[in-house]
């Protein structure tokens, strides 16, 4: 593990804003004795349960899934809820160099794809998880940002909007200079999600077993066995589906592969129509800006600001709450009309990076019956969706299911991720520090 124990306690649940506002679904009893199926998935969140929706519904297999603590527990139960495009860190023109130019239209073919699916789910299984308006707004901290937005090629259905502009349409801040909208996904409660997930993969007969971290994977002559505390469960395949909790302990392979990062999310008290207007934030879109280590932000439903940051590099108390009052300092520079609005929850999690910079939907390299779907860059809610959909499919047999961005096995990071890590945000904070004190970063709100 590349943090401390802390960060990967399944026996405890997150101050998530989520949990306390979405009815919890029934615990989902420990993998007790010995079992048989025909696919063990290892990981309840949004790609391992879509995999095992996919398996039941599509090919009749018989699924177990496993869960170090209880569906929601992870990554997909503490997220910023942004259904959108994304899943990869790749620009069109590298995408087009190292896989044909086919490959560029077929990542983007995967995106929309991925959020219709969550569109889908939604439907199909009667989950009310709270959707807001469509789109989302990227937004511009720096003159230099601006300009580049402003010059690149809008994509279909986007639209410019500058500071005016901003302030007209209810999407005022203290910071940005203009934005770019487009139009697609939307927001949603991330826990009601995944948990509507959990009990569609039940009522589906999946057997679901919370509680249940894998401490032991075993090549057979036909298959594989895995073991956890209290039970074994023996399958022809393996889907590990655990993104930034995987446990490389567990599956050596992917030791060095990902990048394990820490975000975190504050939620403000339910915000007065007098603090709403005094702002000009008054949508409840999906935003985000440019930043090397972003913000992410959305009001939801019941007038609450949540606002996510990434960075620290500990799950220690100590370093926790020194970066809970960083973001905090943050939110109340780009929101300075909220800043007597207290924080009534604030929880952080793990967001997985690739050294490839897309996912990885596809099998362990020498290891028969045995996958991985994983790698999200922090846009899991739609992209680990439908590569959990993808990854099944390719555990059927249809071993180009998932786009061939995401079949490139990642190779391991060559410096010590923690390092890297820390040399990033540092940089990012000298480069971010110097944009402030020149003048550069946006001016306070008109």
């Amino acid at each position: 593990m590349l943090y401390e124990a802390e960060g990967y306690d399944a026996t405890h649940w997150p101050d998530s804003y989520w949990r306390a506002s979405c009815a919890a679904l029934p615990p989902c009893p420990a993998l007790e004795g010995a079992a048989q199926t025909d696919v063990v998935i290892i990981g309840a969140g949004y790609a391992g349960l879509n995999a095992a929706l996919e398996l039941v519904e599509r090919h009749g297999a018989d699924v177990v899934v496993l869960e170090a603590g209880q569906p929601g527990w992870g990554a997909s139960g503490r997220n910023g809820g942004f259904c959108c495009l994304g899943g990869a860190r790749l620009s069109e023109r590298t995408i087009a160099r190292r896989f044909g130019a086919g490959a560029v239209a077929e990542w983007e073919g995967y995106e929309r794809a991925a959020i219709a699916r969550v569109e889908d789910n939604l439907a199909r299984h009667g989950i009310d998880a709270q959707v807001t308006e469509p789109g989302e707004l990227l937004l511009a901290d720096s003159p230099r940002a601006w300009a580049r937005m402003q010059a690149a090629p809008l994509p279909e259905g986007a639209r410019l909007l500058d500071r005016a502009a901003l302030r007209a349409e209810g999407l005022n801040t203290g910071a940005y200079l203009g934005g770019l909208y487009t139009p697609d996904g939307f927001g949603l409660h991330p826990y009601a999600y995944v948990t509507g997930l959990a009990r569609a993969a039940l009522a589906a007969g999946v057997r679901v077993h919370g509680e249940s971290r894998a401490t032991g994977l075993h090549p057979l002559a036909q298959g594989w066995r895995v073991e956890t505390a209290r039970g074994t469960v023996t399958a022809r395949q393996v889907l590990v589906a655990t993104n930034g909790y995987s446990d490389e302990r567990l599956l050596p392979w992917l030791k060095a592969r990902i990048l394990p990062a820490i975000s975190n999310i504050m939620v403000t008290r339910p915000l007065t129509q007098a603090e709403l207007d005094a702002q000009g934030w008054t949508r409840q879109l999906m935003a985000y800006d440019k930043r090397m280590l972003l913000h992410y932000f959305r009001l939801l439903p019941d007038n609450r600001l949540m606002f996510g940051a990434r960075g620290g590099l500990s799950f220690r108390p100590g370093p926790v709450v020194d970066f809970a009052r960083r973001a905090r300092a943050e939110f109340e520079l780009i929101f300075p009309a909220f800043a007597k609005a207290e924080t009534d929850y604030g929880w952080n999690g793990l967001v997985c990076l690739t050294s490839s910079l897309a996912p990885y939907i596809g099998p362990v390299p020498g290891e028969e019956g045995l996958f991985c779907a994983l790698g999200w860059h922090g846009n899991g809610v739609a992209a680990a969706s439908e590569g959990g959909r993808r990854a099944a499919r390719a555990l059927m047999g249809e071993s180009t299911a998932p786009p061939a961005i995401t079949r490139r096995v990642p190779p391991r990071f060559w410096l010590p991720r923690k390092w890297a890590l820390g040399a990033g945000m540092a940089m990012a904070g000298v480069i971010e520090g110097r944009m402030r004190t020149h003048g550069q970063a946006g001016a306070p709100p008109a």
